[in-house]
């Protein structure tokens, strides 16, 4: 099968297109064959070797990746695709059962053709495909969403609070703003003013400067404060942020459900949740994808098409 290695940290040309071996699936493992991945910043840390602005999460990053080169030949943390075979014991999946999922903890990732998977871990999740997303769309949903869903959880934010979105035109940043809008919030997003617009279709009430925030009058403090992009600057936490009011940011441990899948799902069933696409690139274009992603303009979600055969979107 065709996949995607690095066998050193460092810029996209580390990631190089080969011929790997067809995994079998084990006992209570599922085959998939991969339809389609993305670029995530998680992805982006992991071929770096490295967490912008915290040497602890850079080493942790490095203690289960590698401390001098890769362990993990492939990356890729979410997906969405088709099961091909099913291990011995398996008993959620059946053959052509359209799934989606993540790969944390897992030896190998995503970017391939095929992918095995246990039926249940610890450390990830794996689920039957709502039919009401496309593979494109539902490879972007796990972990971007559950990311803004758990940390938005723990905020306590409720209906009628004052929530201020921090990079809102991220991954993470959108599904928050339409979270937080689904929980009756009142939203405002940071962002640059060319997103504006289409930040605001998502749910956001006001769009605001994200490099002008130091001027806010003080009628504009918040509830809550989530940095979508762990790129907040602290200093101005006291001149946002209401008395009591609750600060938190993707530069946090979160850890993966079929619970939040679940929760994220009857959004998505409710018209309410909706992954932003911004470009859609091949498995032979991954260095390109990843060139892409590093300029830190993404809108939403990058995704990668893992099987050539499909018809499922381009650029």
């Amino acid at each position: 099968m065709k996949a995607v290695i690095y066998t050193e940290y460092g810029p996209p040309s580390v990631l190089k297109i080969t011929e790997w071996e067809r995994p079998r699936p084990r006992n209570h493992e599922i085959l998939v064959r991969v339809k389609a991945s993305t670029v995530s910043a998680g992805v982006i840390w992991v071929r770096q070797g490295q967490y912008p602005g915290s040497w602890l999460f850079t080493f942790l990053l490095r203690l289960f990746n590698g401390i001098r080169r890769p362990k993990h030949p492939i990356l890729g943390y979410e997906f969405s695709g088709m099961v091909e075979a099913i291990g011995a014991g398996v008993s959620s999946f059946k053959p052509g059962d359209e799934v989606y999922g993540t790969t944390t903890g897992l030896n190998n990732g995503a970017y391939a053709e095929y992918l095995c998977v246990p039926e249940k871990w610890k450390l990830g999740v794996v689920k039957l495909k709502p039919q009401s997303l496309g593979f494109k769309e539902a490879a972007a949903l796990p972990v971007g969403g559950m990311t803004a869903l758990q940390l938005l959880q723990k905020t306590g934010l409720k209906k009628g609070r004052r929530v201020l979105i921090y990079g809102a035109s991220g991954s993470v940043g959108t599904y928050a703003v339409q979270i937080a809008k689904y929980w009756g919030a009142n939203v405002s997003a940071a962002c640059s003013p060319s997103n504006g617009e289409w930040i605001r279709n998502l749910g956001a009430e006001a769009i605001l400067d994200y490099h002008n925030l130091d001027f806010l009058p003080e009628k504009e403090k918040f509830d809550v404060v989530f940095d979508a992009v762990g790129k907040f600057e602290k200093r101005t936490l006291k001149l946002l942020l209401k008395k009591g009011g609750t600060f938190s940011s993707v530069k946090s441990l979160t850890h993966e459900s079929l619970e939040k899948l679940e929760a994220l799902e009857k959004m998505v069933e409710a018209g309410a949740l909706n992954p932003v696409l911004d470009r859609t690139y091949a498995l032979d274009e991954i260095v390109a994808a990843h060139e892409y992603v590093d300029l830190g303009h993404k809108k939403g979600n990058v995704v990668v098409i893992c099987d050539a055969s499909s018809n499922i979107g381009d650029h």
